[in-house]
């Protein structure tokens, strides 16, 4: 990973939180790494909203709003979506989506383009099919850091 300021996908911290998965142990991970103040990250606000809905599509209202909550208190960079944002994603959409990329997904990406952002770790391969962004998956990096630590 980098030292400059990276997207954190919602799927980091809801893997982090969730059951038992394959992404589960390097979610944990990276988020620890957030709290201790090695890595740095910035999410959008379309982030929250996407832990609302899910856990609300769910009627895991409780979770939602902690989960949220906590992000907000971890995560100091919250980037807000502008018109210039949607527009840009409307683009990539119109390149993208025929590809998997979903429009949720091509937002951040946008939204990470204007605030000069180009990596993002996710668990999300489809990532890989957008030149606009580089994706680092948790596993790899934290697959990475064990073997640095010895």
């Amino acid at each position: 990973m980098t030292d400059k300021l990276v997207l954190l996908d919602v799927n980091v911290p809801m893997y982090a939180a969730g059951r038992s998965h394959p992404y589960k142990e390097a979610c944990t991970w990276i988020m620890t790494e957030i709290a201790e103040g090695r890595l740095a990250v910035a999410i959008d606000t379309q982030t929250i909203q996407e832990i609302l809905h899910r856990y609300g599509a769910l009627h895991e209202w409780s979770t939602a709003v902690t989960m949220a909550a906590s992000l907000l208190e971890l995560v100091s960079v919250v980037y807000s979506v502008h018109a210039s944002d949607a527009h840009q994603t409307v683009h990539l959409f119109d390149r993208y989506a025929s590809r998997g990329v979903k429009a949720r997904d091509l937002m951040h990406v946008a939204v990470g383009q204007s605030n000069g952002i180009g990596e993002i770790v996710s668990t999300d391969r489809h990532f890989d099919d957008v030149k606009e962004v580089v994706r680092t998956d948790p596993i790899a990096v934290f697959e990475h850091s064990r073997l640095q630590r010895g």
